[in-house]
């Protein structure tokens, strides 16, 4: 009898052989496919703080190596490197833009609950402005375009378009659930929406279209004075950051350097208006970096978060780069210098890290990815620091 049990096993095994390789077949590919709608799942908006980044790089570059009668200090360099290298980088930030488009366009299809989630989110939603910023970014600094062309027209609507649409979400929700909404949801990544509003505006100025530029600046500007003012006073939602997430402060002389910028196309003329800007810009930055320890528990681990320090400082550079231009001297030059090539090497460092450090893209414990389960509220104790 024992010798028979023993048996059994074999003879029901060979009886079936074909069934076994399929059946672990299927639990492979089943496992794959759970795999692969998890990743989509820790993927987010704030993924697109890397074509951000690289379209803002692209920017800086075009506007450093525009032909100038003043000798700068770093402009000269900037003239020597083949146009081969504006190209790559140009190019580099539209495939980084058109890949992670895909994959949120694929998340879409998906992941629609997580969608949802995000619109929710008090970070999340702020950051679905990016992919619209770094199209007019890539649009600005595009090489095949002229500003007065038809094509540039349809494109900068196309892009704009979502802009408004978002700021009539967030905006209006802010108008009509209360003070007390815009206290806990504020917090630094808010002046993402700002900072679309003054890209549409620049891009808008540089076509000639001066009225639809001056609305938009005007519909970014006052709403960063609202943003400005709460996140001043320490507000709930100003806190509602954990430490990984820190990097997103440099975001405060973002929006002043951009609107510097902005108000520069706007009046044809670096004026005082666009100095001051700059100058708050400035500031704010000084304020940050004399903080390091701000950022230390941030630092500890590579994450995409890490990519808010490059967009910040290519907008501080740029503004520098047009104030140099206005103001002619040493210290300025210096300044277009010193951010320029500061801007650069940051950019570089996480381009090197985020290719060393693929495995870190997707951290399980990201707290800024949203579910379908998290409620729409904006009050997020667990993100408490």
């Amino acid at each position: 009898m024992e010798e028979r049990e023993q048996q059994l096993p074999i003879t029901t095994n060979s009886s079936t052989p074909r069934q076994t390789p399929t059946t672990g077949l299927n639990i492979v590919a089943t496992s794959k496919v759970l795999a692969w709608l998890s990743n989509l799942t820790r993927f987010h908006a704030g993924y697109f703080r890397i074509s951000l980044s690289l379209c803002g790089q692209a920017l800086l570059w075009k506007t450093l190596s525009e032909p100038t009668t003043d000798a700068h200090a770093l402009r000269p360099v900037i003239h020597t490197l083949p146009s081969a290298a504006f190209f790559f980088l140009w190019s580099l930030a539209l495939f980084s833009l058109v890949a992670l488009c895909l994959l949120y366009a694929v998340r879409c299809l998906f992941r629609f609950e997580s969608i949802k989630a995000e619109l929710s989110h008090h970070v999340g939603m702020n950051y679905l402005f990016a992919p619209w910023i770094s199209w007019l970014l890539l649009l600005e600094s595009t090489p095949f375009l002229h500003p007065k062309t038809a094509s540039y027209l349809v494109l900068w609507w196309v892009f704009s378009v979502p802009i408004f649409v978002l700021d009539v979400k967030i905006y209006g929700q802010w108008f009509t659930k209360g003070r007390k909404l815009l206290s806990m949801a504020a917090n630094p990544t808010s002046q993402i929406s700002v900072i679309g509003n003054l890209v549409g505006a620049r891009a808008a100025a540089r076509m000639g279209w001066r009225e639809s530029a001056l609305c938009m600046f005007s519909l970014g500007m006052a709403h960063y004075l609202v943003l400005f003012v709460t996140l001043y006073q320490r507000f709930v939602g100003s806190n509602s950051l954990p430490a990984m997430l820190r990097p997103v402060f440099f975001l405060f002389f973002a929006a002043p350097g951009m609107a510097s910028l902005a108000w520069d196309s706007i009046s044809g003329t670096f004026d005082n208006a666009s100095k001051m800007l700059f100058f708050l810009s400035l500031f704010l930055f000084a304020s940050l970096v004399s903080r390091p320890a701000l950022f230390r528990r941030s630092m500890r681990r590579f994450n995409v978060a890490w990519w808010a320090y490059s967009f910040p400082l290519t907008v501080l550079a740029l503004a520098a780069t047009e104030y140099a231009q206005e103001v002619k001297g040493f210290i300025s030059d210096a300044l277009m210098l010193v951010l320029s090539v500061l801007s650069a090497l940051v950019t570089l460092a996480l381009l090197v890290f985020t290719f060393l450090k693929t495995r870190d893209l997707l951290p399980h414990d990201d707290p800024f990815a949203p579910s379908s389960s998290m409620s729409t509220a904006f009050v997020m104790p667990t993100l408490q620091t």
